[in-house]
């Protein structure tokens, strides 16, 4: 039988899911949504592979306003059809597409277990740009501090808040800077991380001291709670997104990162995403996992190819 190559057309929602299954890893669940027709804002295309009408697999190329250095790369064969050149002809296609940028670049990722998914990365010549991981802190992993008259003050803030918003996209271009510079403006940090659609429940930050003697953030977390299951009760443990200012000596913001979880995870347990390149709360949180007080979720490699 011949494998046909053709664009995403209508139906396909159906068929390519029903082909491959659920996902089986937590990014795959996250990273199919780029499957689905051509778009102009972001640029996308997709492709599927068809073999005697039947679906074998999907791919897809986006441009990405975030991070515009490098087109997002997503590609997934059924199960029962790898190893047949499938993937790597859906690259070679996606490559020939030509996004409007000119950026040709690609970045993917795959989790720490995703042997096959790390083999096919090499394959395409892509290398680990960044390690991650989801990190489950448990309840009163860390001694609660007890903060003087002089400071430092825990205080709550707005997701709304131009404070907030101002201190989540200063830190997220600054810990992206040297390995997938970002473009993180006031709006979509607001769109991407603050606003209530995102899940955004509330925000606490650390400062020196009292705000109103303008006391400096050293350290912020967002919460995002799990939505609550059919009986009311939380589904899962509160995500927190914990950020530091990056201006600070390393020990003092690792200080202070400890001391904000200490604070938000004294009664129950809190998820956090912390890539390598954000020192302070890796060795926060890598300190926790040695000490049994916190267990790894799940580990991510980010991969990328060199090019324009």
């Amino acid at each position: 039988m011949t494998i046909s190559y053709r664009p995403w057309q209508e139906g396909d929602e159906v068929a390519v899911y029903a082909a491959l299954g659920d996902p089986d890893t937590p990014q795959s669940a996250l990273d199919r949504p780029l499957l689905g027709p051509a778009a102009t804002d972001p640029w996308r295309r997709c492709l599927v592979a068809v073999e005697d009408g039947a679906v074998l697999g999907a791919g897809a190329v986006s441009e990405a306003r975030l991070h515009p250095t490098r087109l997002w790369l997503y590609v997934e064969v059924a199960a029962d059809h790898r190893r047949r050149g499938v993937g790597t002809e859906l690259v070679r296609r996606l490559r020939q597409e030509g996004s409007p940028s000119g950026v040709t670049a690609l970045r993917s990722r795959y989790t720490g277990d995703a042997t096959a998914a790390a083999g096919f990365a090499a394959s395409l010549a892509m290398t680990p740009i960044q390690q991650s991981m989801i990190v489950r802190i448990r309840a009163g992993a860390l001694p609660e501090p007890v903060f003087g008259p002089a400071g430092p003050v825990l205080e709550d803030l707005a997701t709304g808040s131009v404070e907030l918003t101002k201190l989540v996209a200063a830190y997220y271009d600054a810990v992206h800077a040297s390995w997938d510079p970002a473009e993180m403006t006031l709006g979509r940090a607001q769109d991407l991380l603050l606003a209530p659609q995102t899940g955004a429940h509330g925000a606490v930050v650390l400062r020196d001291r009292a705000g109103e003697l303008g006391g400096k953030v050293l350290a912020f977390a967002v919460s995002y709670p799990p939505p609550a299951a059919e009986d009311a009760a939380p589904a899962g443990d509160t995500e927190l997104l914990v950020g530091y200012d990056t201006t600070l000596a390393n020990s003092r913001a690792r200080a202070a990162v400890r001391q904000l979880l200490a604070m938000t995870a004294a009664r129950y347990p809190v998820q956090i995403e912390v890539d390598e390149v954000m020192t302070p709360v890796a060795g926060v949180v890598d300190a926790l996992v040695r000490e049994e007080q916190a267990e790894v979720v799940t580990e991510t490699t980010l991969v990328a190819t060199e090019g324009s």
